[in-house]
């Protein structure tokens, strides 16, 4: 399958008619409809758990100092299940495979702030495991009905952890679980080198080959850190002067700043990741809540694309940086997955009041007069 995942994807330079005319990430080719995914026969799921990766570039224009600049979303909504976790789930199961630790009977756990539960649920319900997703209160509804019409067991912990979120809390409830049945098999998504090795060998290539060999600075959500540091490996590799910026949350303590409560889902961490080290990333810019969904918004509005929180973050982060750095071109957004799970909370007007709205009123004409339709 990864061999798949290397072959040539879309390149910026040549984009499709597709890549052109869609507007909503989900349009540009058949994707999973969950709501009759438990009568879909076994070998379609397994064909649709084959099709991960070849997801296409797409090009948006930012006003930034009076001068238009052309940014690049890499546009993992494309992926079966509609996030850039498609591809970590696989190389999380094909790893435990390839060490032959799964059987039958395995019982596969993880801890998923959602998207990961979801991608692992089509997985394991393709090749016949059983899946449990610890989960937090924070997991969107959307999500959590995608994991239960793939049959996943949902463990929902409700204490936040002592930074203020839950993935510690999760993490000790994985570990009870795994010390209650023997039967479980945790893929650990933080520690796996398996994680940050799928984005090495498929994300990055993708990347690079669509850009035609020309990438000057990639901006990439954090939160484990696997699609960072694999992504950064790869490019560093063929171009080592690019500039990578890793994208985290206020209140993450992914790059060690101070934690704090966050609205946002999908992006950043309770914990240091053990994957980013200093010379994978030349720069790390935090985004507040009211900003990443301000973006969101605004490029819902610009250019008909919805988006997740995560990728809010990443607009907003480069359109900042590029404000500061006007030489910089040949510019790449990683943005990991797409809007449809976030319609009762950053696309819902009523979950929006929660936040401060005089400073995301702010942040949205800000983001309106940056980016173009």
């Amino acid at each position: 399958m990864l061999s798949s995942l290397l072959s040539p994807a879309r390149v910026a330079g040549e984009p499709s008619n597709e890549d052109q005319q869609s507007t909503n990430c989900r349009e540009a080719r058949p994707m999973i409809n969950f709501s009759t995914i438990r009568d879909v026969p076994l070998v379609e799921l397994s064909n649709q758990a084959q099709s991960i990766g070849h997801t296409p570039l797409r090009p948006i224009r930012m006003l930034i100092n009076e001068k238009v600049r052309t940014v690049y979303l890499k546009l993992e909504c494309e992926n079966p299940t509609g996030s850039i976790k498609d591809r970590t789930a696989y190389g999380l199961i094909q790893d435990l495979e390839d060490k032959h630790l799964l059987t039958a009977s395995s019982k596969v756990i993880e801890s998923t702030s959602g998207n990961l539960g979801v991608a692992l649920a089509l997985i394991c319900k393709a090749k016949g495991y059983s899946f449990t997703a610890v989960i937090d209160p924070k997991n969107t509804r959307e999500n959590i009905a995608k994991m239960e019409a793939l049959d996943a067991r949902i463990d929902l912990v409700q204490s936040p952890d002592k930074n203020g979120g839950y993935l510690l809390s999760r993490l000790a409830r994985v570990q009870e679980l795994l010390a209650q049945n023997q039967g479980y098999v945790w893929t650990n998504q933080y520690a796996n080198a398996a994680n940050p090795n799928v984005h090495y060998l498929s994300t990055g290539p993708e990347i690079y080959q669509q850009m035609n060999r020309k990438v000057d600075i990639l901006f990439a959500p954090v939160s484990t850190g696997g699609t960072l540091a694999g992504i950064s490996r790869y490019l560093r590799e063929v171009n080592p002067s690019v500039t990578i910026v890793g994208v985290d949350a206020h209140g993450s303590v992914v790059f060690g700043t101070t934690p704090a409560t966050r609205r946002l889902t999908g992006i950043g961490s309770s914990r240091r990741s053990d994957f980013i080290t200093r010379d994978l990333y030349d720069y790390a810019l935090h985004v507040k809540d009211e900003e990443a969904f301000a973006f969101c918004h605004a490029l819902s509005m610009r250019t008909g694309l919805k988006l997740g929180g995560s990728s809010g973050c990443t607009l907003f982060a480069c359109a900042q940086f590029l404000a500061d750095h006007p030489e910089m071109n040949h510019i790449v957004c990683v943005c990991a997955d797409g809007g449809e799970n976030y319609k009762t909370t950053i696309f819902d007007q009523t979950w929006i009041q929660q936040l401060s709205v005089n400073y995301f009123e702010q942040q949205l004409q800000r983001a309106l007069d940056i980016i173009l339709e």
